[in-house]
């Protein structure tokens, strides 16, 4: 059989359904041909993004894929794949190569070089007779350990070469690995004795399903959990348990927890120094829980390292406490703590969360926004920016998956493909991301994606006609030169392209308008929601 055919038999067999991609790349066709849908994109980043949502909803589970063009169609793609890498998300990348015999000679981009530096592999097919070995060593890194984007990438020239008959390829293992014992020992019997733990859990429960174990080594020992926004649904946030999530904006409750604790035992996580992550105080206990060896000591010290899958660990973990501690704490007392912080929060922000004139404040149109939608049944994720720092705080994630947080490489209009992403792989779900209008700026076009290739997601635009959080660091350019003005009708623009788009200014109308657009979902149309909003620039950071 042809080269194209073989991947595509071979994508199918390790139970890929969609191919996102954008010509020209032959595996396209070939794809289409074995019954692989293909989604085309407007420009590369978005696709790899979609990818990286199918990876994430699905935990791994299914793994998104992601093709293109050799030369600037690769290049494009460097910015998704970097963040697939700063977010250890598992997608396949299928870039086309300069033929064999040029792929080495400069200027041409040669893909397996240039994105082997933030890739977790990367290699060309060579040989037409190895493309099983290949693919077989590209998915065993996909299913097994810490995530990253995988590079195979396809030289142009190799399209009618013959792979053997019958194809020798079978879908490769997924396997786990847990903690040394000793350890797990150790890391119980100081989580028994800790006075004020916290438990801080990061996105590698949610590749592990772990969430049942998370919850129950928090109840047995009454520990409140926080989460990185990667980690943010792996605990309840109704659970009178949550501290809620950090990035750069945090619920209160978060950074006095963590001065304040004792011991803090990271799950899942990579405690990656970040601008948009919660930091660590110093001079704590602290216990680390990662798949990646490479991750202990890198940004915290860790007293006590357990490598492994979340769920193994946490299996072990709760086996351990159980010789000793076989019921549940009393929780009422920290329970309590926790309710107060969170109420004495709220009050705080409740003005403009039910800020009721015009200009919208964006903290009313999310507030609204979670008091309509069913949070249970919807996915939501953010924008680089404002967008993050604005709902990231307040939005109370209670199922798992519900929430697609991220933020370390924060590229601006990332939301909307993972929306879509998350749409295509959980079609019953309601998709929302929440961007405002330097996002759009960015990925704007592939609202474009979303209607005609019939993802009904739902688009909350926040515009203040600004880039308001440059103001303060950029006034002279702005008085002189209005260079942080930014403008559109992006209502209108969704309705171009075929969705719906309304534009709202009314704080009364907010939820109708919420309602109509979840309708027209529901109806198989994309939606974009603009919400004329202030130039709104608070966020609630440690020590506000």
């Amino acid at each position: 059989m042809k080269l194209g055919t073989a991947i595509a038999e071979i994508l199918k067999r390790e139970g890929i359904e969609i191919l996102c991609g954008y010509p020209v790349n032959h595996l396209i066709e070939h794809a289409a041909n074995a019954d692989i849908r293909p989604v085309m994109v407007r420009q590369e980043r978005i696709g790899l993004h979609m990818a990286d949502a199918i990876s994430r909803v699905t935990s791994g589970r299914s793994i998104g894929a992601f093709c293109m063009q050799h030369g600037p169609g690769a290049e494009n793609a460097m910015g998704g794949v970097a963040q697939c890498y700063g977010e250890s998300v598992p997608v396949l990348v299928l870039p086309m190569g300069y033929a064999r015999r040029i792929a080495n000679i400069e200027p041409n981009f040669n893909s397996s070089q240039a994105m082997k530096a933030f890739a977790k592999s990367s290699e060309p097919i060579i040989l037409a007779h190895e493309v099983g070995n290949i693919f077989r060593r590209a998915f065993t890194k996909l299913k097994n350990g810490r995530g990253g984007p995988v590079i195979v990438e396809i030289p142009s020239d190799m399209w009618n070469e013959e792979v053997p008959e019958p194809l020798n390829y079978t879908p490769v293992l997924r396997t786990r690995y847990g903690a040394d014992p000793v350890h797990i020992k150790e890391a119980a019997a100081l989580l028994v004795a800790a006075k004020r733990p916290v438990i801080y859990a990061g996105q590698g429960v949610h590749y592990a399903k772990a969430w049942p174990q998370l919850r129950r080594l928090a109840e047995r020992l009454a520990i409140p959990v926080t989460t990185s926004l990667g980690g943010k649904s792996s605990f309840p946030e109704t659970h009178p348990l949550s501290l809620g999530s950090g990035g750069l904006a945090v619920p209160r409750a978060v950074p006095k927890f963590l001065g304040e604790a004792d011991v803090i035992f990271g799950i899942g996580c990579s405690f990656t120094e970040t601008n948009f992550g919660i930091a660590m105080p110093k001079g704590k206990t602290i216990i680390h829980s990662t798949l990646d060896p490479n991750h202990l000591n890198k940004d915290v010290e860790a007293r006590i390292g357990l490598i492994g899958d979340a769920g193994l660990v946490l299996d072990a973990l709760l086996e351990e406490i159980g010789r000793t501690v076989s019921a549940d704490r009393d929780a009422s007392s920290v329970a309590a703590e926790i309710a107060a912080s969170h109420k004495e929060w709220l009050a705080k922000w409740m003005p403009k969360l039910t800020h009721n004139t015009a200009p919208l404040n964006p903290y009313r149109v999310l507030w609204d926004l979670q008091h309509t939608v069913d949070i249970e049944n919807t996915i939501i994720t953010h924008d680089a920016g404002s967008p993050r720092d604005q709902l990231s705080p307040f939005w109370k994630a209670v199922a798992p998956l519900s929430y697609l947080g991220w933020g370390k490489t924060t590229q601006l209009g990332y939301g909307l493909g993972l929306a879509m992403g998350a749409k295509l792989a959980k079609p019953d779900k309601l998709c929302i991301n929440v961007w405002g209008d330097a996002a759009i700026g960015f990925t704007g076009m592939d609202f474009e994606t979303a209607v005609r290739e019939r993802i009904p997601i739902m688009s909350i635009l926040l515009n203040n006609f600004s880039m308001a959080i440059e103001l303060k660091v950029m006034p002279i350019s702005t008085e002189k030169y209005r260079s942080t003005d930014i403008s559109g009708d992006y209502a209108a623009m969704a309705r171009a392209f075929g969705g719906y788009g309304e534009r709202v200014t009314k704080p009364e109308d907010i939820i109708p308008a919420i309602k109509r657009g979840i309708a027209k979902t529901q109806e198989g149309i994309p939606v974009l929601l603009e919400f004329i909003t202030s130039k709104e620039t608070e966020v609630s950071r440690p020590g506000t």
